[in-house]
């Protein structure tokens, strides 16, 4: 199957690059180049495929990612996995251009503004829906550290899958929970609920002080990703999401 031809413009202000006005100015000044040379059209049809990403240049710059667009962010305590609550927003942490792409790149699920850690964001809305499914699965490990000493019981009662939290009409998914120390442990889920954890724990009278997501699926948090920072996953890393 031939791969879709988009025009340049058109391409160019879905990943933020301007209004096609901009665009049509840009390629006017000579800004815009493919193999090395100079584009003079900015309706010109272009096959949207990844080698395009290595061939066009703007600014003498490489392209920016074209959609399909899947990053790993740790994300740093106080901001929000919003679009347009008040005070800082993870989205903020992107590259501006980032910010005005079409389709816009939305987070995989939420973490709340006082959880740190790793967050997936993506403009492929199909994979999106597909992590979040309940039928997908996908396992979210955190780190816990709790305010009181871990009483041994909970391992049990997480793993038991007859868990109610306070005003809903289910059970929680069984659980896994691992004591790493007094106040220390990894607990991974396969449900997303509001608070989930810090509720969880509520229950067995204790308290979250902190909370951090090391891992999806079998995709960890790359050693040396600083809080505030992100990459660009590839296919690889896109399949180990999804396993077990």
């Amino acid at each position: 199957m031939k791969p879709a031809l988009v025009r340049l413009d058109r391409l160019l202000a879905n990943l933020g690059y301007g209004s096609r006005r901009d665009i049509n100015n840009m390629v006017r000044d000579g800004r815009v180049m493919l193999d090395g040379a100079v584009l003079d059209d900015s309706e010109q049809r272009l096959a949207a495929t990844s080698e395009l990403a290595l061939r066009l240049r703007v600014d003498d710059a490489g392209l920016d990612p074209l959609p399909g667009l899947v990053l790993l962010l740790n994300k740093p305590l106080g901001v929000t996995c919003s679009h347009n609550e008040a005070g800082g927003l993870v989205y903020g942490l992107l590259p501006e251009r980032w910010q005005r792409r079409n389709p816009a790149l939305s987070s995989v699920g939420r973490l709340d503004k006082d959880t740190t850690g790793l967050l997936l964001l993506t403009d492929d809305g199909a994979l999106l829906h597909r992590i979040i499914s309940p039928r997908s699965t996908v396992t979210k490990r955190y780190l816990v550290t709790l305010d009181q000493p871990l009483r041994d019981e909970a391992v049990a009662l997480f793993a038991s899958g007859t868990l109610m939290l306070a005003g809903e009409a289910r059970p929680l998914a069984p659980a896994l929970l691992q004591k790493l120390g007094d106040h220390t442990a990894h607990v991974t889920l396969t449900e997303g609920r509001y608070h989930q954890l810090r509720r969880m724990f509520a229950a067995t009278g204790n308290h979250v002080s902190a909370l951090h997501r090391d891992r999806i699926g079998a995709l960890a948090l790359p050693e040396g990703l600083g809080l505030g920072d992100y990459c660009v996953l590839g296919a690889d890393d896109i399949a180990r999401i999804f396993a077990i």
